[in-house]
């Protein structure tokens, strides 16, 4: 009997040979030439050591901007001027300059010893492909266009007093209480529910790109789809191909995010306890047997789950899916801070502090990176429509200075929260439950678009809504 032929193409030498995949670039190469390509990305990853030490090298070594000695003579040519009368004045607004630039070389070395921690796992373990040097060259950029410009301060003189009076004020941007007209536009959906491709049915979670196209996890319909911007009707991108337990199938999604690692989405396909990712159609489990809701991933690219049975979220390391740590929860169900009842959405900002809607505790409860404890940053006052008040969040979200956004299901609005505040203000909806474009009826997921916009899934109204952003 013939032997079964297991050859397949090298893409190096373009022969038909017994291959082995490389799960960075997703080609197929012989064992020879196998060898010759991680040798290749070996080389790749010495060379970004180099780049590494020579910018850290001279980042040690590198004089004080001109830009922050100007502001030191600045001060002192107005204390020598003012004489006695300001000289406390003066003593200050040095000690404000000196902590900002202090301030700036602390982060600017923290993020070298993260890189370099980076860095050295990767060359220690050995297990390294163009994802991962990508991620490291980038971050690399990142931290060099940081030092180049680390100072935010200035000098700002006030004329009309008998001695100019000075003080250090901040050049980045005051945060910016963004507003939105109070009638949406429904861009998905809005045809009743059903399963046509202008329909909806019971949306939860959704995810925005950077062309303004949303993927929809379409509940009852047990798919994924993806509305273009401003199209009439979604396509089906995952699922759909009604419930069941097939690779191709869904059941019940809750939330869907997109990798930009590998281009690929990742669905918390909560009917069936699995996280899938789905790839041009092709389906790969990533979790088993975790009663997942929420979705999100860091800047690191690991993956955040939470899990409502076990009132708890977890993190896996991005290819490592069989070792997730616990870093929300995990104490059983109650209202304790460091417990969890019911977790739905989750957010997670850049220092990895992860946001959690809590919400059999009518709360949003924010969790530190390796903290043992969260603390309530939304709701918390029990369930109700007061303003320190929420009914069964869901949805939440964090912008770049670090406000709050709640969809306040039961309340059918919303909310706004500002870390520290005893409450929140309304942002759109509240105005009861219905279907008009000023109504929501059970908002579920919310997301935002690079001009500000916001979407929200109108849960049971089978409608993706879009607020636009007032200038």
């Amino acid at each position: 009997m013939a032997m079964t032929n297991n050859k397949t193409h090298c893409f190096t030498c373009n022969k038909d040979k017994i291959t082995y995949p490389c799960e960075g670039c997703s080609q197929r190469f012989c064992l020879m030439d196998l060898t010759e390509h991680h040798q290749i990305l070996n080389n790749e990853l010495n060379h970004i050591i180099n780049d590494y030490n020579q910018f850290k090298h001279r980042f040690t070594e590198q004089k004080p901007n001109p830009h922050d000695l100007s502001l030191l003579d600045q001060i002192n040519q107005w204390e020598i001027d003012s004489v006695n009368k300001i000289k406390q004045r003066a003593k200050e607004c040095r000690e404000i300059v000196t902590k900002s630039l202090q301030t700036c070389t602390n982060d600017i070395e923290k993020k070298f010893n993260d890189l370099n921690e980076q860095i050295k796992q990767f060359h220690n373990e050995n297990e390294f492909n163009e994802i991962n040097l990508n991620y490291l060259r980038n971050e690399l950029i990142k931290i060099r266009q940081e030092s180049n410009n680390p100072s935010t301060t200035s000098i700002q003189q006030d004329s009309q007093s008998f001695i100019n009076e000075i003080s250090i004020i901040s050049l980045e941007k005051k945060p910016k209480l963004n507003k939105w007209k109070q009638s949406a536009i429904t861009v998905a959906g809005g045809n009743g529910e059903g399963q046509q491709l202008d329909q909806l049915h019971s949306p939860r979670g959704i995810f925005i790109d950077k062309k303004k196209n949303i993927s929809i996890a379409d509940w009852t319909n047990h798919r994924i789809v993806e509305w273009k911007c401003n199209e009439k009707e979604g396509q089906i991108i995952a699922g759909g191909n009604g419930p069941g337990h097939r690779m191709n199938q869904l059941y019940y999604p809750s939330d869907v995010i997109f990798d930009q690692q590998n281009h690929s989405i990742i669905i918390a396909d909560r009917g069936h306890r699995r996280v899938v990712q789905w790839l041009n159609q092709n389906q790969q489990i990533l979790i088993k047997n975790i009663h997942c809701w929420g979705l999100a991933m860091d800047k690191h690219g690991s993956l955040y789950v939470s899990d409502y049975q076990k009132n708890e979220v977890r993190r896996w390391k991005m290819g490592e899916y069989n070792k997730g740590i616990v870093v929300a929860g995990g104490n059983g169900e109650g209202d304790e801070l460091n417990q969890l009842n019911y977790p739905t959405f989750i957010f997670v900002d850049e220092d990895q502090s992860v946001y959690i809607s809590d919400s059999n505790n009518h709360r949003v409860i924010k969790w530190r990176k390796d903290a043992k404890e969260g603390t309530i940053v939304a709701g918390g006052n029990g369930q109700g429509r007061n303003l320190n008040q929420l009914s069964y969040p869901r949805g939440v979200f964090v912008d770049h200075v670090g406000q709050i956004y709640v969809a306040d299901c039961d309340n059918h609005r919303v909310m706004r929260w500002c870390e520290g505040k005893e409450e929140g203000k309304i942002v759109v909806g509240g105005n009861d439950q219905g279907n008009e474009p000023n109504q929501l009826n059970c908002p579920y997921g919310l997301s935002f678009d690079d001009e500000g916009n916001l979407y929200v899934v109108d849960r049971d109204n089978h409608r993706i809504q879009k607020f636009v952003t007032v200038l």
